[in-house]
This record gives structure tokens, sequence and C-alpha cells, in this order.
């Protein structure tokens, strides 16, 4: 799924066509394509699919590449009425054929029963968990809701794609579970935890673990655009912020890859990538589009919002990552909890969630995940002082 240019015209005598996709080749790591075609096929050809958060930036390009696939049913479920609607309007207009192998499912990740009624009827083989809370300030400013979402609705899916027996589930995290500073960032980590826990031979659990996609909608790039264009400042963090990017089509084939080649569970992430300067990558945007950085087209620092750090890591200080396999996907060595030690921790932070207790959701996250570092607004609104011996 390629953005169009952008055509900025914010200054007078201004009129440049801006492709993030061109812009893509300067930013980017050197990454493995991904499992060709033909393995894609072989995969999931007349196996039942279920993609959770499919009408997603991600989510939609990932139904698309496995409707390719020729699988026996794609169940598409998505809380977005509007965005569930589109990607299933897209898919039957790409392939009419196939329109009765889609199931497009309007729902909610935390609904047990309804997760318990499609894994009765379609008996997904493979399961592809997109659905999540992705926006750090919003996930501090609502931090049951990213927990309730992220973290218990991902334990909620692997037991019952166990029950069900589905042969591998694949979940899509973030490079902000490897030592956490937010709410976003320590439910995808209990979300690894949860699976790293849970894997067996029967139902193999997979998570891959990458950062920011190029371009994505509700990302920095498409804010820059917009402001350049409009002629205003163009708004970053902190001038020292750095970020991990990868492209829509990488991120695809990060995600097949850890389906098709990864044949183990654990957590993944990419063979290669590097830290892009968020400042030089806006001033790189405001030359493309004509202007000179600071001067014509200003650059004003706004400050780290709650939960968010300088820099990302793809592995946290206590995981070793391991060989390269087919040069695009590494294995992480990465510490768990043991299945029963998992069920009661669980247990405790659903309990905490559902009394919107914040002291005890914080108190069983931070046994859960030692490194984890509460933003100091969180802490505020707790009012706590953590004690935590592992601030990186």
């Amino acid at each position: 799924m390629a953005m169009p240019a952008l055509v900025v015209t914010g200054l007078p005598g201004s009129e440049k066509h801006i492709s993030v996709d061109n812009l893509a080749a300067d930013w980017l790591p050197q990454l493995g394509g991904g499992p060709a075609p033909a393995v894609v096929r072989s995969h999931h050809q007349a196996k039942s699919i279920l993609v959770t958060g499919a009408g997603g930036w991600i989510g939609s390009s990932l139904a698309k590449a496995i409707g390719q696939a020729a699988p026996h049913r794609l169940v598409l479920l998505d809380h977005s009425e509007h965005d569930l609607s589109q990607i299933y309007r897209e898919l039957v207009e790409e392939n009419p054929s196939n329109k009765s192998a889609l199931v497009p499912v309007p729902g909610d990740i935390c609904d047990e029963r309804l997760l318990h009624a499609l894994f009765h009827r379609y008996r997904p083989a493979i399961v592809y968990h997109l659905a999540a809370m992705k926006h750090v300030p919003l996930a501090e400013s609502n931090p049951f809701a990213a927990i309730r979402n992220n973290a218990i609705g991902t334990y909620r899916l692997v037991l019952a794609a166990h029950e069900y027996g589905a042969d591998e589930l694949v979940l899509v995290s973030t490079d902000k579970a490897a030592t956490p500073r937010s709410v976003m960032g320590v439910s995808k980590r209990v979300a690894e935890l949860t699976l790293l826990s849970l894997n067996s031979e029967k139902t193999l659990l997979k998570a891959v673990r990458f950062g920011n996609v190029f371009g994505s909608r509700g990302s920095a790039i498409p804010l820059f655009l917009r402001q350049i264009s409009q002629g205003r400042p163009v708004t970053i963090t902190h001038p020292e912020v750095r970020r991990y990017f990868f492209s829509l089509q990488q991120a695809i084939g990060l995600v097949l890859s850890t389906a098709c080649i990864a044949h183990f569970g654990g957590i993944f992430i990419p063979a290669s990538g590097r830290q892009v300067s968020i400042r030089e990558l806006a001033e790189c945007l405001i030359r493309k589009a004509g202007h000179i950085p600071g001067t014509e087209i200003p650059i004003r620092y706004t400050g780290l919002q709650p939960g968010e750090k300088l820099n990302e890591d793809l592995t946290s200080c206590c995981e070793i990552a391991g060989d390269s396999i087919e040069g695009v996907l590494r294995s992480v060595n990465s510490p768990r909890m043991s299945v029963m030690a998992l069920h009661r921790a669980i247990a405790h932070l659903e309990h905490s969630v559902e009394q919107f207790d914040l002291t005890s959701m914080l108190s069983s996250l931070g046994e859960m995940v030692p490194e984890y570092e509460p933003s100091e607004t969180l802490l505020a609104s707790a009012g706590i002082q953590w004690r935590n011996p592992e601030v990186i």
C-alpha cells in the first residue's frame, strides 16, 4: 500500500511533489524481502485464517497478501466498522471470485464470547494478531483500556487458539516492548510473555517486534508533510529523538516470515535495522519541499510526551538476539514466566483493570516486567513512588 505523493504548496512559489516511497530508500534498512510468493501460498492455501485488527494500516495489507494465497477462509476482525468495510470492499474488488471466502466481523478482541464463537465456527489454523492500542500518549491517558486490550485481550486470544487447535498464532509486537517506559510498551511486553509461557508444539506462538512503519497513518511523516504544506512549523518532541523505521512492505515481509520461515515459537526481530534521527528526517523533508529548515520552515520542539523515550531498542537489557534466519529475522532469547505464574499474574492484572485500581495494576505490571519504569505522569496519577531496581 503506497502513499501518494503530496503536493507541498504552503509558501509562495512552492509546489513540490514528495513521494513517501521515494524517500524511504534513504531512511530504511537493507532487509531481506521475506518469503517467496510460493512459500506464502503453500503456508496459507486452503486453510482458515483469522486476522485481528484487519482494518488497520498493516492488517489490511497483510489481509491482501493472504487473500492472494487462496485461503479456504479469511476471517477479518476489527473494532472499526469503517476500516473493516473498506478492506472487505477492496478484497472483493481485487478478487470477486474469492468473496465467499471472506468473513468480515466487527467486534472487540476482548469479547471472550465472540472469540470462542469465531474459533468454534471457523477453526482458524493460523491467527495473525494485530488488534491493539498503538499510540503511546493515548495509552498513558487511559492505561486500563490499553492493558485490557493489548495484554488481557492477547491472553484470551491465545487461550482460544489453544482450545480450538490452531496451528500457530503470530503477534505483531513493537520495539516499545523492550525495556518499556510506556503503558503501551509494557502491555505488549505482557502479551509477549503470554506467548512465551503458553507456547507449545501443538500451537506455535510467535511474536515479531519491529519499529515504526514509514509513512503509516498517524505517524510523524504525514504530520510533517501537512505542516510543511501549510507553511507551519514542524513539531518534534526532542532534538535527539531517534526511532527505527521499516517500510510497509518490509513490515508485511517480517510478519509473513515469522509465520512461514520461523519454525519454532518465541520472539523475533528484524535481522537488520538502524535508528533514524527524527530531526534529520524533518530537515530532509523541508529541503525536498524547496525550503530552508529552521528559517523558512521553523522546527519547534514540544518535549517528550509521557511514556516516550529518546531512543527505542529492539532488545531489552535482559535479552540476547540470536543468529539471522534467512537474512530476515533474528530470534530473541528472552526471560519468561512459568505457566502457573502467568495465569496468576493475569488474574491479578484483570482484577485491577476491572476495579480501575491504578496502584494495583502498576504493581502487577512491575512484578511481571521488572524492567518496566512507568512515566512520572502515571506515577503521579497513582500517587505512588516507584522502587524499581532495574531502571536503565
